[in-house]
């Protein structure tokens, strides 16, 4: 036998997190999560449930009776929706244009559905023709699209547009909106949205561990009308059905610390309101992009699908990615994130989020960019970037 491991009271760095999430976590969020447990069957806890559930509701922008928060981080919701509405030998309709399209296509895939894809080049939205061109073709069953796409930093447009052509093929349509619920307009019910999930860690401000997902009648009736189980039995929403129904039936036992949390990132929500969260997350986004902009650096996407949640912005030329990443890390404890797949290595993920969307925030990413960039000799106009993001925040 060895020894007690001699580890030492906990205590992380305070770090500015401005990078794809985490976001920074309300001191209100933070305090709910230390508060009493009790048991997820507890007569206290079922109200706590119905709250958190009627939350979800007002920040999806729907009346979807089945919302929830699943158990797990954002990827559990992800999976709980493509492998419950993925029956196999379903036809899937995954989107080229991103790190999460493809993430979508691959557990689509595991659920024993044929993929299929829809091209667009990586940073860029769907367009409406080429979705309809890919219906044509394939006659998916369902269709997968990613509303803000954390790896290249680009929106979604044309949602109702999209959504028009999946139903007239008769298609369920299942939305990716991890980086913007609660950030980026979002209207679950008037785009015509079968199925969304989301994580908690991006504009909600919140530690992940309870994930929020809706589904309209119309996917909750292919849930119940499945000939085979999904793959899951944690995840399979039949039976998660028993315990956020009526029923509250014992299914497992739900991360209770962390539905408070969700309930209290939630409540911040309402409080701010929903329009007015989505236009303070675009001016103090607006901000940091001026910032950047005047530097001489550009963001990856164009201005008609930028998205204000996840600021890709390019590499100045001649600079390690890495480097600038470290620089500001070590000396400002700020964190923002390099590129994912096909843009790794081009582009800085610079996040806008929840309660990181603060104007001290983006004015500290901005000066810690300026001094990162003169310490390692990149020829950018520092003074400038400084300058714009004051303006645009008075």
């Amino acid at each position: 036998m060895t020894d007690a491991p001699d580890v030492g009271e906990l205590s992380p760095p305070q770090r500015t997190l401005m990078g794809p999430g985490p976001s920074p976590v309300h001191p209100r969020v933070l305090k709910a999560m230390s508060t009493p447990l009790v048991g997820h069957l507890d007569p206290s806890f079922v109200d706590i449930m119905d709250e958190t559930q009627e939350l979800l509701r007002y920040t999806f922008r729907t009346d979807n009776e089945w919302t929830i928060p699943v158990s797990g981080t954002g990827s559990a919701a992800m999976e709980a929706a493509i492998g419950n509405l993925t029956e196999p030998g379903d036809t899937f309709l995954a989107p080229t244009n991103g790190y999460f399209g493809d993430r979508m296509a691959e557990m689509a895939r595991r659920a024993g559905g044929e993929v299929v894809r829809v091209d667009a080049p990586w940073g860029e939205p769907l367009q409406p023709a080429d979705v309809a061109d890919a219906f044509a073709e394939h006659q998916p069953d369902v269709f997968g699209f990613v509303h803000a796409e954390t790896s290249t930093g680009a929106k979604q447009t044309n949602v109702p547009e999209l959504t028009d052509i999946a139903h007239e093929h008769d298609a369920l349509v299942i939305a990716d909106t991890v980086t913007s619920l609660g950030g980026v307009e979002l209207r679950v019910d008037e785009w015509g949205i079968d199925a969304a999930y989301s994580g908690p860690q991006k504009c909600l401000s919140c530690p992940p561990g309870a994930s929020p997902l809706t589904l309209n009648d119309d996917a909750m009736d292919k849930v119940l009308s499945r000939e085979a189980d999904p793959r899951s039995w944690y995840l399979d929403l039949s039976l998660l059905e028993g315990y956020w129904g009526d029923e509250r039936a014992y299914h497992h036992t739900a991360p209770v610390s962390n539905v408070y949390a969700l309930r209290e990132a939630l409540r911040l929500v309402a409080e701010e309101g929903i329009e007015q969260r989505w236009a303070r997350h675009e001016r103090i986004a607006g901000a940091l992009k001026a910032g950047v902009e005047a530097m001489g650096l550009g963001l990856n996407p164009d201005d008609d699908y930028w998205l204000p949640s996840l600021n890709a912005v390019r590499v100045p030329e001649g600079v390690d990615d890495g480097e600038v990443i470290d620089y500001v890390l070590d000396h400002y404890d700020l964190e923002i994130a390099s590129g994912l797949g096909a843009l790794e290595g081009d582009v800085f993920r610079i996040g806008c989020m929840g309660h990181g969307a603060r104007p001290e925030n983006v004015t500290l990413v901005v000066a810690a960019l300026a001094d990162a960039f003169d310490a390692l000799g990149a020829d950018v106009d520092a003074a400038a970037g400084l300058a714009a993001t004051r303006e645009a925040l008075r």
